[in-house]
């Protein structure tokens, strides 16, 4: 499968092979389901399979839905001989609402002081891109005022994340809010989608539900 890729592969030290099948151990013990990514090479992702034109972070095995398990014996078998990244699909034991780092900042400082509580506050992670990943309880579509808003990406079935700590060429992902420090539980995604809301008319960001019949969004800023 492999073939001569191998030497191709970034080098990590023993340590650090040992932790990324230490933590993709851990996810699958807490019953997230994980799949192995491919390996990152200078500044690109080789998965070993032959002609696969795909450069960036990707799974690495082609049947990846089928093959992702929360069997820790299963899943540590994967990091046995490579630097694998650790990827979990989305859609099953969560979904994602994936924002800009400014939003991202903004949304977890109104999280802390939620009238919900610890509730609301589960997992959330950070690429080195600056994109945030919030972890929340699968199953809800967007909102309305959010399904056409190019700020909210939702990852749900047949999707997934590079989860800490895979190595990305601009650098490694990242927990801002760990699992253990959410107690391995997921909020509600519709109180997440509420603050994000929130956070986006703060801003300025006109919203589908703001507009008047016949009217046009404004322009998208930037974030």
């Amino acid at each position: 499968m492999w073939g001569n890729v191998g030497p191709r592969v970034a080098h990590l030290s023993p340590l650090e092979r040992v932790r990324l099948r230490r933590v993709a151990v851990r996810y699958a013990g807490h019953g997230w389901e994980v799949t192995p990514g491919a390996c990152l090479a200078n500044s690109r992702f080789v998965c070993g399979r032959a002609g696969c034109p795909t450069v960036g972070c990707h799974p690495a095995l082609e049947n990846w839905e089928q093959a992702a398990s929360a069997d820790p014996a299963r899943v540590a078998t994967w990091w046995r001989s490579r630097p694998h990244g650790v990827l979990l699909p989305t859609g099953r034991a969560f979904d994602v609402l994936e924002v800009s780092a400014h939003l991202g900042r903004h949304v977890l400082d109104a999280l802390a002081t939620h009238p919900a509580g610890f509730g609301v506050r589960g997992p959330v992670l950070v690429t080195p891109t600056g994109r945030w990943m919030f972890l929340v309880r699968p199953g809800d579509p967007l909102r309305p005022e959010l399904e056409h808003c190019f700020h909210v990406v939702r990852h749900g079935p047949g999707s997934w994340i590079a989860a800490p700590p895979t190595r990305l060429p601009e650098g490694i992902v990242r927990w801002a809010v760990a699992p253990e420090q959410a107690r391995w539980q997921l909020p509600d995604s519709y109180l997440v989608q509420n603050a994000l809301i929130d956070a986006l008319r703060a801003a300025g960001v006109t919203l589908t539900s703001d507009l008047l019949p016949g009217q046009l969004p404004l322009p998208r800023r930037g974030w």
